[in-house]
């Protein structure tokens, strides 16, 4: 007679899921403030937020396929792109508002580079550096546990 087989215990990164969706579901992302470049008003420096998940790589917008939502303006590559996030914008904006996790983890509001990027748990998250995104990748659970308690209080500092 055999032993009955245990259930896997969930993968790292099924966790790290998990937990990133429980994130996204206990703080709205609409509340979080948007990195956006003062002199041009765009979020994400005109990359379109859409493309990270369907090419799953960063794609420059155009600007002939604009939109303004959240107090900046958006710009996607194609016009199926410009009406998923009018749809859910919720789901394309980067967690955080484009700060880096690895920043708010250590208590520090640092906008992040769209070309330096991950997607966890169906949210995107951008970070200032490859070096940064690294880190990120070592212990992402832990970094998105310790930067959602502290996205509150570094939320105060931001515009200061």
């Amino acid at each position: 007679m055999t032993v009955a087989r245990q259930p896997e215990k969930p993968g790292f990164w099924a966790l790290t899921a998990a937990l990133a969706l429980f994130a996204a579901l206990a703080m709205p992302a609409a509340a979080d403030p948007l990195v956006v470049n003062p002199a041009t008003g765009l979020a994400l420096s005109g990359f379109d937020p859409v493309a990270y998940f369907t090419d799953r790589e960063p794609r420059s917008g155009r600007p002939d396929l604009e939109m303004n939502y959240d107090g900046a303006v958006w710009r996607f590559s194609n016009i199926g792109n410009r009406d998923a996030f009018r749809d859910h914008p919720q789901t394309y904006r980067p967690r955080f508002g484009g700060y880096d996790p690895v920043g708010i983890a250590r208590n520090r509001s640092v906008a992040g580079n769209p070309q330096f990027w991950a997607i966890i748990g169906e949210r995107l998250y951008l970070f200032y550096s490859e070096a940064d995104r690294a880190a990120f990748a070592k212990a992402p659970g832990r970094t998105l546990e310790v930067a959602e308690r502290n996205w509150p209080d570094v939320i105060r500092t931001i515009g200061r």
